[in-house]
C-alpha cells in the first residue's frame, strides 16, 4: 500500500509554500515522489521501480526487515534518555568499539553527523586548550555554525563569506586533479608537508592547532582517495604541534570500502586517529551518529565540569536499531559484497574508459566509487553538464545516481551495500549507452548553460 495523501503537483506546491526554500531537492525540475523503498530500490507514486546509486544512510538495504523489526520491538516496550540505565546503550557502545583500535574506547552517542563532529571539535579544543583548526579544501562536515566555518565545499558557495581566522585549509589530497598528482614521486609527503608549512604560519601568528579534521574519504569534495601515509604524516604534524586528529567517517564507515569495516584503516595498521566520527549509516536511516574517542581526550572534557547530555543520543531504540545493521551486515556479509560489487564495478567503469575519453578518472574502494568527467584528458577540462546529462537520462531508466566534486563533473556511486553485479552490469551498460550517444550530449549542453554557471538541478 502507497503512503500517498496528495496529488504529486498539490505535494510539489505543499513543499515550496511550507519548507524553505534553501532545503533543495534532487532533479528539480522533475522531482520524484518517492513513497516507499525496499533494498536497493525506491518506488515512486505509481509503483516505478528505481534503482538506487545514491542511499548509503540506507546502508544494509531501505526498510530491512531485522532493522525495522528490532526498532518496533524496542519501541514497544521503552524509549527514553541515557540518564536512566539500559543495557542497549552498553551493549552497543560494547560492540561499536569492537570494530575499532583498542585506543578508542570512549562513545558519546548523538543523532546526526553534524552533531557529532560538532562535538568533536569541542572534544579537541577542550583536550588541546587550543582553538585553531586545519581542514581540506572541498570539506563537508556538517550544517550546523561550526562546520560550516570548516568546510570549504559550503563557505565557498558564499560570495561575501570571510574565512573564520582560526581556520586553515589545506589542499585536498587529490591525485588526479590536485596540485600534487599521481606522476608525482611522493605526493603523500607533498600534501602532507603543506599541512606543516601551515601550522608553522598559524604559529608565527600566534595560533595553535586543536585538530586537523578530514574525511576519511572525501564525498562532497569529488570521492577523493588520499595516497597512503598521508595521514599517518599529517597527525605526526599536528601531534607534535599540540593539536589531535578527528577521522569523519559519517559517509564512508561500516564496511562500505570493502576491505575495512572503516576506511582510516586504508591508510595501513599504523595510523590511528584519536578521534573518529560516524553517522548516516548507523542507524541505517534513523537518525543516529557517535563519537568515539580514547579516555584522555574524555577525561579531559569531564574536566571542563561541564556535564553532557543528549536528550535523544544513545536512546534504548536507536541503540536497538544500531546493533541490528551491525548485525545485518555481520550475517550478509555485507562488507565482504562491498569488497566484491565494488572491484567488479569499478573493472566495468575501467573498460568504459578505454572506450569513452570523456571519463578521465576512475578512483573508489568497495562501493565508493567516483567516476571524473573531463572534456579534454590532458587540460582535465570538467565537463559539468554532461555530468547533469549523464544524471538525467539515467534518471530516465529509472536509475537514480548523482554528480558531485568542486566542479559538480564526478558521478557518485554509494548504493545500499546489498547492491550486487547484475545492478553494476545494468548501470554501466547505461552509462555506456548514454555516453555513446554522443548528439544528445551536445544538445542538452547547448540548452542547458546555466548548468556550467554552478546553478545546479541536482
Amino acid at each position: 500500500m502507497f503512503a500517498e495523501r496528495f496529488e504529486k503537483k498539490e505535494t510539489i506546491d505543499l513543499r515550496k509554500r511550507y519548507i524553505g526554500p534553501s532545503c533543495k531537492i534532487f532533479f528539480s525540475h522533475d522531482p520524484i515522489k518517492i513513497v516507499r523503498a525496499k533494498g536497493q530500490y525506491m518506488y515512486d507514486e505509481k509503483g516505478q521501480r528505481y534503482l538506487d546509486c545514491i542511499n548509503n544512510v540506507a546502508h544494509v538495504g531501505h526498510c530491512h526487515p531485522d532493522v525495522v523489526k528490532a526498532g518496533a520491538q524496542q519501541m514497544e516496550l521503552l524509549n527514553t534518555n541515557s540518564r536512566f540505565l539500559h543495557d542497549n546503550l552498553v551493549l552497543y557502545a560494547q560492540r561499536l568499539q569492537a570494530t575499532l583500535p583498542d585506543k578508542l574506547g570512549v562513545c558519546y552517542f548523538v543523532n546526526s553527523g553534524s552533531e557529532a563532529n560538532d562535538l568533536a571539535l569541542r572534544l579537541a579544543r577542550q583536550y588541546t586548550g587550543h582553538t585553531d583548526i586545519i581542514t581540506l579544501e572541498n570539506a563537508y562536515h556538517g550544517h550546523v555554525s561550526s562546520l560550516i566555518d570548516i568546510s570549504p565545499y559550503k563557505f565557498h558557495q558564499l560570495s561575501d563569506a570571510e574565512q573564520n581566522q582560526f581556520v586553515h585549509v589545506a589542499s585536498s589530497p587529490d591525485v588526479y586533479r590536485g596540485k600534487y598528482r599521481a606522476d608525482h614521486p611522493d605526493p603523500a609527503t607533498a600534501y602532507a608537508d603543506e599541512v606543516k608549512d601551515i601550522i608553522s604560519k598559524a604559529h608565527k601568528k600566534g595560533g595553535k592547532i586543536a585538530a586537523f579534521i578530514a574525511e576519511s574519504l572525501q564525498s562532497c569534495g569529488g570521492q577523493v582517495i588520499p595516497p597512503v601515509g598521508y595521514f599517518q604524516q599529517v597527525a605526526q604534524h599536528v601531534r607534535k604541534a599540540g593539536g589531535i586528529f578527528i577521522a569523519d567517517e559519517v559517509q564512508v564507515g561500516f564496511g562500505r570500502v570493502g576491505s575495512h569495516f572503516w576506511a582510516f584503516q586504508l591508510q595501513g595498521e599504523d595510523f590511528v586517529p584519536d578521534i573518529v566520527t560516524m553517522g548516516k549509516p548507523i542507524g541505517n536511516g534513523h537518525p543516529m551518529s557517535c563519537v568515539v574517542t580514547t579516555k584522555e581526550v574524555a577525561e579531559a572534557f569531564m574536566t571542563s565540569g561541564m556535564e553532557y547530555f543528549n536528550t535523544f543520543g544513545g536512546n534504548p531504540v536507536s541503540c536497538a536499531i544500531g546493533l541490528a545493521v551491525l548485525d545485518v551486515i555481520e550475517k550478509e556479509d555485507l562488507q565482504g559484497n562491498a569488497l566484491r560489487v565494488g572491484q567488479y564495478l569499478t573493472s566495468l567503469l575501467e573498460k568504459q574508459k578505454e572506450k569513452h575519453l570523456l571519463i578521465g578518472d576512475i578512483r573508489g574502494r568497495g562501493l565508493f566509487v567516483g567516476v571524473e568527467l573531463v572534456r579534454d584528458r590532458l587540460k582535465i577540462t570538467p565537463a559539468t553538464a554532461e555530468a547533469q546529462e549523464v544524471i538525467y537520462r539515467l534518471k530516465e531508466q529509472h536509475i537514480l545516481l548523482s554528480a558531485d566534486g568542486p566542479h559538480r563533473n564526478v558521478l557518485k556511486f554509494k548504493p545500499p551495500m546489498c547492491f550486487t553485479t547484475e545492478d553494476a552490469e545494468l548501470v554501466v551498460e547505461k552509462i555506456d549507452v548514454i555516453l555513446t550517444d554522443g548528439k544528445y550530449l551536445l544538445s542538452f549542453i547547448k540548452g542547458n548553460k546555466d548548468l556550467l554557471s554552478g546553478s545546479g538541478l541536482v
